[in-house]
This record gives structure tokens, sequence and C-alpha cells, in this order.
């Protein structure tokens, strides 16, 4: 695997992307992303038929995901898995050849089991957006210093403690899927999380902006709304679990929210080859971490998150 820093690539369904009015609940403002941009074929979420497992010597930071299917599959980076020997996250967005199998890799989110529970299921919510961040941070740090894709397990474990001491969440093997369980104590925000599900993505909605008021904390964008819808409930269920503890003073800024996009787009990256098809472009400025995965200069999957924020 090889790095290396390049001039800046700009991303044209980032750089021109168009954000519509947010919905805000408990809080969240969720700002709708549309791009413009091939429509791709490619088969993603709990639907997709892709199989995680345990590798035959079973290892904290890599799984096997293999694509029995016919089309394209992508994995995304923040998704949840949860099951094996103890529930993962994934560090970076894969996308997989028909009939493929690659080794993914991921950070463990469950620090006090190392014992099979049965087959691995995709879990209800994404990581929140503070694991999320340490683990983009740490993994981009990873590829630009060492070629590797592996988070600081140490930095991730305790983010996951502190949201867990944050949403009042006990779990005896610190797994933050315990963090679901804040939903069903907060009427208020399961309430929320049922309408956005009910609801889903807006018509060519391709992906989110989320901002805590005027305070832009994260993006989420894909290729296609099909991508997104398949995301939909799993995602916004990790947006919402980051409510913040009291109702913003401030406005939703459609300027910031667009704002945070071009930065996105015009930063310059570290480009380094997929764990599957295509490239992955790591970005850190000042201000964010971000990842995009990229096939023939098209963006597949894009993620960011405010280091302020």
């Amino acid at each position: 695997m090889s790095t290396s820093p390049t001039s800046t690539i700009p991303f044209p369904t980032l750089e021109h992307a168009a954000i519509g009015r947010p919905i805000t609940r408990c809080g969240v403002s969720l700002f709708p992303v549309y791009v413009h941009g091939p429509q791709l074929d490619i088969a993603t979420g709990a639907t997709s038929g892709v199989v995680i497992s345990e590798q035959p010597s079973a290892e904290v930071p890599t799984l096997v995901a293999d694509n029995p299917t016919d089309r394209l599959a992508l994995l995304v980076a923040g998704e949840t898995v949860v099951g094996g020997r103890q529930n993962r996250v994934l560090n970076v967005s894969v996308l997989i050849v028909a009939k493929g199998k690659v080794l993914v890799p991921v950070s463990c989110v469950e620090q006090g089991r190392w014992r099979e529970s049965g087959d691995f299921q995709r879990g209800s919510s994404f990581a929140t957006r503070r694991v999320r961040r340490a683990k983009t941070a740490t993994v981009g740090d990873s590829v630009r210093h060492r070629g590797a894709k592996y988070a600081d397990q140490g930095a991730v474990w305790d983010m996951v403690g502190s949201e867990l001491n944050r949403l009042h969440a006990f779990s005896e093997s610190s797994a933050l899927s315990a963090a679901d369980n804040h939903i069903e104590s907060d009427g208020r925000l399961a309430r929320a999380i049922d309408e956005l599900d009910t609801f889903g993505p807006l018509p060519g909605q391709c992906g989110v902006v989320v901002a805590h008021g005027s305070r832009v904390v994260s993006a989420e964008v894909f290729a296609t709304p099909t991508m997104l819808a398949a995301h939909w409930g799993a995602l916004t269920r990790g947006m919402l679990l980051d409510a913040p503890g009291n109702e913003p003073t401030s406005r939703p800024s459609a300027t910031q929210a667009l704002r945070f996009l071009r930065r996105i787009a015009t930063s310059t990256p570290t480009i380094t080859d997929g764990v599957g098809l295509g490239r992955e472009h790591h970005v850190r400025t000042s201000r964010l971490v971000a990842q995009t995965l990229v096939v023939d200069q098209t963006m597949v999957h894009a993620t960011a998150f405010a280091l302020a924020a």
C-alpha cells in the first residue's frame, strides 16, 4: 500500500453540492444534501448480501467481508457490527467486487468481551459522532505516517467509555451498542428517531450535514439517494444520540453547512489505494477530519467531522 500527499483534487459532486432546508429535532439540525453524479449500481446496507465474519484465527483489527452477490457492494465507515468475538466499527468505506472477499480494517467498540456470541449482525446505529471522529482522525494519522488503516484503539475505547457515561448507559462489557438504551429512556428522542425513520430521506437526497445550532458538526454524503436510504435509519439514530444536552440558542446556518462541504471537497488529501475498489482520500485540517472513497473520479461515500465541535 502506498500513500502520498497530492495537490488538491476536487470532487465535483461535493464542490457543487446543494443543500435544502434543515429539519431540526432535539437540538440536532439535518440539512439535506443533493449531488449530481453517475447513478452507480451499488448494493449497500443490511440487505446488500455481504457477510461479515471473524478471520479463522480471529484478531481485533480485521474482519472478513464476503460479497457473494453479482453486484458491487459498499461497506461504510462508521457502520457497526454486533456479535462475533466482540462488536466492531468499520474504519474505512470499502467497495467490494461481485463474488469478492476482502479483509476489512475495524476497531473494537466493546472492550470487555473476547468470546463468540454468534454471527455478526449490522448494528441498529452507526457509531456516535465522537467515536467516529476519534477513529477517523487516528486512521488518517496511521495512513499518513505508516501506510496502515488502523485506529488508535485506546483512543476509541476512551471515547466509547465517555459516550456511555454521557448517555448514562451501562454495559458490563463496555459495549457502545448499550447507548441504544438511552433512546428507550428518552421519549422525546425516541419519537424524533421514529419520525425520521418513518419519513426517510427526501426525494433525491444523497446526504446530510449535521448542525447543533449554527455549529456544523459532521457530514455524510453518498453518490446516490438509494445508498443514503439504505443507511438512513442507522445514521439518524447515531446523529440523534449525539443530541446536545441543552437546546442550542443559535439558528442553523445554510452558509455554514455549504462551507463545511466545500472544505471537504477542496482540502488537500492524502490518497491511498482502497481496501477494495477505488482510492481513499484522507483529510485533516485545523477544522475537520474526513474520509472519501473515490472510484474513477466519482465520490462513492464521504464523511467528515468538525474538530472543534
